[in-house]
């Protein structure tokens, strides 16, 4: 069983170990950083899941961008420890961070990854929407948190300056 929290300042550099654990050295050479450089994540959206002894197992964390004229929140990084790998953490970790983000108001959510593994929480491939290069195209999806989010919405993922609270 695990307690799901919002990370607080006191967990970055737990968290951020973590990153560094379950992802390859230089992650934060990919383009998918420059959107986040200079931007605090969404508070609301960053997550830990905690053991019953309050280890970290898991985190989660989403960003604001925009894509076009329209807001969207970025997901990642999301990772789960090693030794709690396989016990659908990091499932829970997105259903309920998505969960959450609709209940805030926000419409829709991009991520660079894997369609096989993100297509069972709703993602597909966004055809009109560009992430930074050198990002492969074909791992560009998006989820709609209401009906038609992503209808009409295209055009180049930027970074956004500020953090809003919640926006669609």
């Amino acid at each position: 069983m695990f307690h799901l929290s919002q990370e607080s300042e006191d967990d970055w550099w737990e968290v951020e170990a973590l990153y560094d654990l379950c992802f390859a050295p230089g992650r934060e050479a990919l383009s998918s950083y420059r959107l986040r450089d200079g931007v605090d994540p969404v508070a609301d959206l960053s997550l830990v899941a905690r053991d019953g002894d309050q280890i970290l197992a898991g985190a989660i964390r989403f960003w604001p961008v925009k894509v076009g004229d329209n807001t969207a929140l970025l997901l990642g990084p999301v990772a789960v420890h090693p030794t709690r790998q396989g016990e659908g953490l990091g499932a829970f970790l997105i259903r309920e961070s998505l969960s959450i983000a609709k209940d805030l108001g926000w419409d829709r959510v991009i991520l660079v990854g894997d369609a096989p593994y993100y297509s069972r929480f709703g993602f597909v491939k966004l055809d009109d929407v560009v992430m930074p290069p050198p990002t492969n195209p074909e791992r560009v999806l998006g989820v709609a948190l209401v009906d038609g989010a992503w209808t009409n919405v295209a055009g180049q993922v930027i970074r956004l300056s500020d953090t809003p609270k919640s926006m669609g």
